[in-house]
């Protein structure tokens, strides 16, 4: 009941604030920030995602109506009855439409999925180069690569590591979200799910260390069952869709509704400076400052994004209510590296990233869907996938017998670097402050290496001489003029978009 109150004075606060934070919501769900050297996005190719959503919440809902038996129905007949033989002709039909809804609830999102990520391609390829995973690295040799391989080689540590990754995905059946009649975030929930996996592997990496790997036998780590449970569906879980959505009530977050990469890391912000305001300093569900990298802070159109370290050490002074000048850190970059198609010249950066010890991947994907992108092998990014639906689970934060299969997947999946969506949030975890020189300096010589186009750069202090701002639209290097959107637009909204061609849920 904690949270439950917890979060219910937020939504308390935060509906006294709604007229306050109107203004900011035309700013700031319109105004991007400043980006890398070819920013935009591609969020005026909405249509198609309403559509098939629609098509597919009204399946669902079909078969969820049409495949409970009435109380009629339910009455019990003389098995010599006329009646006897039609209720088993209702079983049948039961039985088809129970086959017919699994088919439309498993099959139908992943020709979805597949129609925006590609057919589907899972697995390792027979590539020797080395793979790494959130700063991991795992060494192929030649006869792992054709198939002979122990239980002490790298491919299968790395498969061991990858599915001891924390998964989220699509879940049906949760209470109504707030005022809404939603019980499932099909359709619409993909880019919320990303971001929780992301800040799941944080606590994981915080609480139990980037070697930790899932037991294969119960009973299971406590502190891997509480941050299970931090990700529940209903408002007592404090890292919630719920409480993520009244938490970007200032940027328009609202269920059905997509939102950007930029939106949601503020979100993220917003929600744990709130809890962090509202709880114990050593009760922390995220025991870290939250820093957003974003290019708004230094004004600079066009430019990359600027990692502060005053305001980095701000951060941490404000989490710690002034006791320590340094906390652990999640920082969280949201870029645009291209227009429709990522430009090439930042693919190196990216993969290079993976490469961090304090890396914890990439929230993003194809346009149309949202994915965890977790580490990279030559051209290729794995990812883990939100688009599987699933039963809504509760897991209670002292149960280390409860069944966590749903939160992890032995399938590893993959897309090109080069198509992946130039709207996306990288995010590094820095424990200390040795951790977080040590990224600093490696964040450094990347950008040094970069051939003039950065992810990122890294400074003592802003330069004063450039004035704050926080443009509508950014200017590329080459002089064109790009409108940037990290807005969030409703489904009912996104019919009247044009380029009905092409669909972005980022």
């Amino acid at each position: 009941m904690f949270w439950v109150q917890v979060m219910k004075g937020f939504f308390e606060r935060a509906a006294a604030s709604k007229c306050s934070s109107k203004s900011l919501t035309d700013t700031s769900s319109r105004c991007p920030p400043s980006v890398s050297s070819d920013p935009g996005s591609s969020t005026s190719k909405f249509p198609k995602a309403s559509l098939w959503s629609s098509i597919f919440a009204s399946a669902l809902s079909f078969f969820e109506t049409r495949s409970e038996p009435s109380d009629s129905e339910n009455k019990a007949v003389r098995s010599d009855s006329p009646a006897c033989e039609k209720k088993a002709i209702h079983i049948r039909h039961n039985g088809w439409t129970a086959a017919v809804k699994k088919a439309v609830a498993i099959g139908s999102m992943r020709r979805l999925q597949e129609r925006v990520l590609g057919s589907s391609r899972t697995g390792v390829s027979s590539s020797t180069s080395d793979i790494w995973l959130l700063g991991v690295c795992y060494k192929i040799s030649q006869d792992e690569s054709l198939g002979d391989a122990d239980s002490s080689n790298g491919l299968a540590a790395f498969e061991q590591d990858f599915s001891s990754r924390i998964l989220m995905t699509y879940r049906k059946g949760f209470n109504a979200i707030g005022d809404s009649k939603y019980t499932s975030d099909v359709g619409w929930g993909c880019m919320l799910r990303s971001s929780q996996m992301l800040v799941a592997q944080v606590l994981l990496f915080h609480r139990l260390g980037r070697s930790w790997r899932k037991p294969l036998q119960k009973s299971l780590d406590r502190e891997y069952i509480e941050i299970l449970h931090f990700f529940g569906d209903s408002e007592a879980s404090p890292f919630s869709i719920n409480n993520l959505l009244q938490a970007g009530n200032a940027y328009d977050l609202a269920a059905g509704s997509w939102v950007g990469p930029y939106a949601m890391c503020r979100t993220w912000e917003t929600l744990a400076r709130f809890i962090r305001e509202a709880t114990d300093l050593e009760d922390q569900p995220l025991p870290m400052a939250v820093y957003v990298v974003s290019g708004d802070e230094d004004g600079e159109r066009g430019g990359a994004p600027v990692l502060c370290i005053e305001d980095a050490s701000r951060h941490c002074l404000e989490f710690s209510r002034g006791q320590v000048s340094w906390t652990p850190i999640l920082l969280l970059v949201p870029l645009v590296l291209g227009l429709d198609k990522i430009n090439p010249r930042y693919i190196p950066s990216l993969q290079a990233t993976f490469m961090f010890p304090q890396s914890l991947g990439i929230v993003g994907g194809k346009p149309g869907a949202s994915t965890y992108i977790v580490g990279v092998q030559d051209e290729k990014a794995f990812f883990l996938d939100p688009h599987d639906v699933q039963p809504v689970v509760s897991v209670s934060s002292d149960n280390q017998e409860a069944d966590t299969s749903s939160y992890h997947c032995n399938i590893i999946r993959h897309i090109p670097l080069d198509s992946i969506d130039p709207s996306l949030a990288i995010g590094f975890y820095c424990r200390d402050k040795d951790d977080f020189d040590d990224f600093c300096c490696r964040a450094s010589n990347l950008a040094n290496k970069s051939n003039g186009a950065p992810l990122f750069t890294v400074a003592q202090k802003h330069n004063l001489s450039k004035t704050s701002s926080h443009p509508e639209s950014s200017v590329s290097t080459d002089g064109i003029r790009k409108e940037d959107s990290f807005a969030v637009v409703a489904m009912s909204d996104a019919e009247g978009h044009s380029h009905e061609d092409e669909w972005q849920l980022l």
